[in-house]
């Protein structure tokens, strides 16, 4: 079972490292911010993201330099000089300290901000956000309901308004997300009939004699 990496609950997600550039230990990033020029400038400290098992483990990353290849962002990293070094770096998170500029990148919010909101869907509340799980491929707000956890991706599509002053998440989830899906009479299984329920050939002879054959006249 591999553990899943926890994120720092007071931090700012900005990137992820997505793959190995070149030679030289450069990674292209896939970016989390609105304003990578302020978040990316040489000197910058980020903590990762990454499994325990992973040797980079409680570490910091410091850039060198972000240049752009084809409009796609690519870090140099001090400490990782080559390609062997970058490849393990793949799939790490980047976060940074919390700082008042923040508040001024829509759509950012801390985890801290987050759990305890309590989710509305149709204005109804349907429960609250108990934790934020992140993942490569998207976030997941874990939502605890009274029927249990129940994990909503964080997409706009999905969740579309966060009011942290009102502390409300407003959801709009896809039928069966949060409730079980009737099942479709139609797609329930025909009965079968048993041996004994069987009724009888209203074509068939009965007649004990029905297959003898009549003799030939002599």
């Amino acid at each position: 079972m591999v553990e899943t990496p926890q994120a720092p609950a007071d931090q700012l997600r900005v990137g992820r490292l997505v793959k190995a550039h070149g030679l030289k230990g450069a990674l292209k990033i896939e970016l989390y911010t609105d304003d990578p020029a302020a978040r990316f400038v040489p000197g910058a400290v980020f903590s990762l993201q990454v499994p325990t098992s992973s040797p980079w483990h409680g570490k910091t990353l410091e850039l060198k330099e972000l240049r752009w290849y084809n409009q796609n962002p690519v870090g140099f990293f001090v400490g990782v000089d080559d390609r062997n070094a970058a490849e393990t770096l793949i799939k790490a998170i980047l976060w940074v300290e919390h700082d008042d500029d923040a508040s001024s990148e829509p759509d950012a919010w801390y985890d801290h901000q987050l759990m305890g909101l309590k989710v509305l869907r149709d204005g109804v509340e349907v429960g609250t956000v108990s934790r934020v799980e992140h993942f490569p491929a998207q976030d997941l707000l874990i939502i605890d309901t009274s029927k249990g956890d129940v994990m909503v991706p964080f997409v706009g599509a999905i969740v579309p308004e966060v009011n942290i002053e009102a502390g409300t998440l407003t959801v709009t989830p896809p039928t069966g997300l949060f409730e079980e899906i009737p099942e479709d009479p139609a797609d329930a299984e025909p009965a079968i009939a048993s041996d004994g329920d069987a009724e009888p050939d209203a074509d068939a002879d009965s007649s004990p004699d029905a297959d003898t054959t009549e003799p030939n006249a002599g």
